[in-house]
């Protein structure tokens, strides 16, 4: 069996079932926001899907692989614990997960040349912690449903 989590869930095999799970993962999230920022936050999600169709699946796609990079050493720990879900084990965890897996973007922020891009970056980034780790939950079942069959 892998060890690895990119061994397991980035195959050619599981990599398509992945990542349509993991677009309707951010479907289901942007969905699920409430209040005056959640009609902003879906508002946006609606334009970017609008001007480019299959964006958001061509991003996932982009970013499996480090993001499974950064998923891995909490994958391993759990393993190592082997207590109870991991759905249960990350949320325990979901600021530092969110964290992590937010370090990917920002790194590519970093290097991106618009700084209008940047600036906008800059100013969602703070919010986007509370989002990714509202999504925590659904990526460990995700992990999960893809690493036990």
């Amino acid at each position: 069996m892998a060890s690895q989590l990119k061994e397991i869930v980035t195959t050619e095999a599981k990599r398509p079932a992945v990542i349509a799970d993991c677009v309707d993962l951010i479907d289901r999230e942007v969905k699920s926001k409430r209040g005056l920022s959640g009609v902003a936050v879906k508002g946006a999600y609606g334009v970017v899907k609008a001007v480019k169709p299959g964006i958001i699946r061509e991003a996932v796609d982009r970013l499996l692989d480090p993001f499974v990079d950064r998923l891995d050493p909490y994958y391993q720990s759990w393993r190592g614990e082997e207590r109870g879900a991991l759905e249960t084990y990350l949320a325990t965890r979901k600021r530092e997960v969110a964290d992590a897996l937010l370090g990917v973007t920002d790194e590519r922020a970093r290097k991106a040349d618009n700084r209008t891009l940047k600036k906008a970056y800059e100013k969602l980034r703070p919010k986007a912690m509370d989002h990714v780790g509202d999504a925590v939950p659904g990526i460990a079942q995700i992990i999960q449903r893809h690493t036990t069959q």
